[in-house]
């Protein structure tokens, strides 16, 4: 799995020159392109064009640049890919994807560009496993919206299933996962105990529906100081032991084994690609 940084996901909508103009200085990690529920059924076509030019323009730096198309049961969704497939951004991802199919059917409109996907239906959470096992996909976008309306669910508990079979399909197949947004984009503190609920639960960041929630979910996603001193301790104390003679290693009163190590050079990792992402 890479170590792009995809702390902070912000949904832009393709229909804004001037959102599409600000997202340029705003320290989120990825941007997410809308072209689909962020644009008004009449402005589809517009919005195409306007995104077209704004990306041509470039100016977003090693952020990663992912365009949401309308899917291909709309009026729009093949002529968004085939305007995509030739644009300066980094993938398309796409929504409501309820089977491998629907990555095939965009897979031959834009044959190398890569591919994620929106994990936002029942069935779509059945098949996860199928869906992250493509080989055209790098990773998955949670819709929890849309799928806590499919669901009747209220409330995180009744996505907790949906969240983590997705994230254990998108694991097994070594690719990112991006949990879902969080509505009330005023309420911090609400913010911050969903970054860390989806944190923990093992989701590589938060798509974000403001500017105002990316520096909570950068600091929630992101490894502190105090994990990144953790982790060269370890890997020093490892390979101390091993110079020893030893297989595992004893720090601070605990085990440290090379699962252990592993871990600590993946944090290591990370934050050097938010470092030297934060500098370009």
């Amino acid at each position: 799995m890479t170590t792009r940084p995809t702390r902070s996901a912000l949904y832009i909508p393709g229909s804004k020159p001037r959102a599409l103009d600000k997202a340029r200085g705003l320290p989120c990690d990825a941007i997410l392109f809308d072209l689909e529920d962020a644009v008004a059924p009449d402005a589809k076509v517009g919005a195409r064009g306007t995104l077209a030019e704004a990306l041509e323009e470039g100016g977003y730096g090693a952020r990663l640049r992912l365009v949401r198309i309308n899917g291909f049961d709309t009026d729009w969704g093949r002529d968004d890919a085939a305007t995509f497939a030739r644009a300066p951004c980094d993938g398309l991802l796409i929504p409501k994807v309820d089977g491998p199919a629907d990555l095939d059917a965009v897979a031959e409109v834009a044959p190398d560009l890569a591919l994620w996907a929106m994990i936002e239906t029942p069935l779509g959470v059945l098949n996860a496993q199928t869906i992250c096992a493509h080989r055209r996909l790098e990773g998955i976008v949670m819709g929890t919206n849309d799928l806590a309306k499919d669901l009747t669910a209220w409330g995180r508990g009744g996505l907790r299933t949906a969240l983590q079979h997705s994230l254990l399909a998108a694991r097994a197949a070594g690719i990112v996962a991006i949990d879902g947004v969080y509505n009330a984009y005023t309420d911090e503190d609400g913010l911050r105990a969903e970054c860390e609920d989806g944190r923990d639960t093992g989701f590589d960041g938060k798509s974000l529906i403001h500017p105002a929630q990316i520096a909570v979910a950068n600091a929630a996603f992101g490894p502190t100081e105090e994990e990144i001193t953790l982790a060269r301790r370890q890997i020093e104390a490892f390979d101390a032991a091993v110079a020893d003679g030893q297989g595992v290693a004893v720090l601070d009163g605990r085990i440290v084994e090379n699962l252990h190590i592993v871990t600590a050079r993946a944090t290591l990792a990370k934050a050097q690609a938010i470092a030297e992402l934060e500098r370009s």
